[in-house]
């Protein structure tokens, strides 16, 4: 299991960013054999969006590619990415929307 966290950069607050994550990140699980993703998503203070998501190498890259492509109506200008780890993955339930009222 690979550990990794996503700042995605540019306009993805206030345009279904986050939902998008999710609903991508249940697919990726669905149409892939092994475990499903786990981890969150969350806005930040100052306008980004973070990611963290454990599960195998392939999963992780086409979720990346998912946070590049962006939901409809955002504009993604960044994904900083950075490899946690494993450990840091043990405690992350079903992948989740963090702050979502």
């Amino acid at each position: 299991m690979t550990v990794r966290h996503y700042l995605v950069k540019g306009r993805v607050q206030g345009v279904g960013f986050r939902w998008f994550v999710h609903r991508e990140a249940m697919d990726i699980s669905a149409d892939m054999d092994g475990p499903p993703l786990r981890g969150w998503v969350r806005n930040t203070l100052d306008g980004d969006v973070e990611v963290v998501a454990a599960g195998d190498d392939a999963q992780l890259a086409e979720l990346k590619a998912s946070l590049n492509k962006g939901s409809r109506g955002s504009r993604v200008d960044a994904v900083i990415e950075h490899e946690l780890m494993e450990s840091e993955g043990a405690s992350l339930g079903p992948f989740q929307i963090e702050g979502a009222w």
